[in-house]
């Protein structure tokens, strides 16, 4: 079994990469496996380094070193390989789908022994356009928020959270909504649509939970679908949503479950699939026919933590009763 560390460089603290090359030869030359070290150099990188390694056919396990953008870089160029399995090492700051494991998530998987010698399991996909996506696909104002954060962190003495809440600021008066069609579980939903997210795990935005018992390996998108609120509902609301009480708002949060759903618009839409941007007029969200491999300490497993998250859905429920 050869063990592949893709590195984003640019992601961590300064002289984070050091350490975690150091980590690597110490942890997997000590146990004498054999492992290569590979650092992207820009964007597709990632996915061309997956891809290569698991085109040749041989058992091989990749660990994405960075946030969710690598991991989802390997995940496309790894997907569909039964020889390829991937993890994802929590370098960046945004690791949204290892949320899926439980609190302890950051730590056990900077356990490189455990991850080594881990289980795996087939996990699903969603296909956006073409584009996979493993955790959590947004196409709402909360997409256009995450695609235009990064406008913000380039002003001065403006913080990473700091330009998360301009940026929702700003996008929130710019306007809500936009015209959409939206084809879903043989509906046809039309008229103005504020948010849109289709969930294969649970976790997007730094630590929204709109569906806090998606599993993603169950074969099946849960989906919610937000039309058009005022500016008042939506900051009204916008907390139950994160933190997956969407039943409790079925007056104005449609859900759907099932393993495709279409939209488009006569105006450009935004779609963040696994935090990374697509414009188009027209998307179609399914369930790839592809899966992927994906490796996690024995100790860490999303149906415990799935129960964790349900237990404090019911506590915040009764708390507000």
């Amino acid at each position: 079994m050869k063990h592949l560390f893709i590195i984003n460089p640019a992601a961590g603290k300064h002289g984070s990469t050091d350490a975690l090359t150091a980590q690597i030869r110490e942890i997997l030359g000590g146990k004498g496996l054999d492992y290569e070290i590979a650092f992207t150099s820009g964007a597709g990188t990632g996915e061309t380094l997956a891809r290569a390694a698991a085109q040749t056919g041989a058992p091989v396990r990749i660990y994405a070193c960075g946030g969710d953008g690598t991991l989802n870089e390997v995940v496309n160029g790894a997907a569909g390989y039964d020889n390829a399995a991937v993890t994802n090492v929590p370098k960046g700051t945004g690791n949204d789908f290892l949320k899926i494991f439980g609190k302890d998530y950051r730590a056990r998987f900077s356990d490189l022994a455990a991850l080594a010698e881990g289980p795996q399991a087939a996990l699903d996909l969603m296909d956006c356009n073409g584009k996979l996506g493993l955790g959590v696909i947004c196409a709402g104002v909360d997409a256009r928020v995450a695609a235009d954060v990064y406008k913000y962190k380039a002003l001065p003495l403006v913080s990473g959270v700091g330009a998360y809440i301009l940026s929702l600021v700003v996008n929130v008066f710019k306007g809500l909504t936009r015209p959409t069609q939206i084809r879903v579980d043989g509906q046809t939903l039309d008229g103005l649509s504020t948010i849109i997210c289709i969930c294969n795990g649970r976790y997007y935005g730094g630590g929204f939970m709109p569906v806090g018992d998606a599993q993603p390996d169950d074969g099946v998108l849960d989906m919610l679908v937000v039309p058009k609120v005022s500016r008042f509902t939506f900051f009204r609301l916008v907390g139950k949503y994160a933190k997956g009480l969407y039943r409790q708002c079925p007056q104005v949060i449609r859900d759907f479950h099932c393993q495709e759903i279409s939209f488009t618009s006569p105006e450009e839409l935004v779609a963040v699939v696994d935090g990374e941007v697509m414009r188009s007029r027209s998307f179609t969200v399914r369930l790839s026919g592809k899966k992927i491999n994906f490796f996690y300490p024995s100790d860490v497993f999303w149906r415990e933590s799935l129960q964790t998250a349900n237990n404090c859905e019911h506590s915040f429920s009764a708390a507000s009763r």
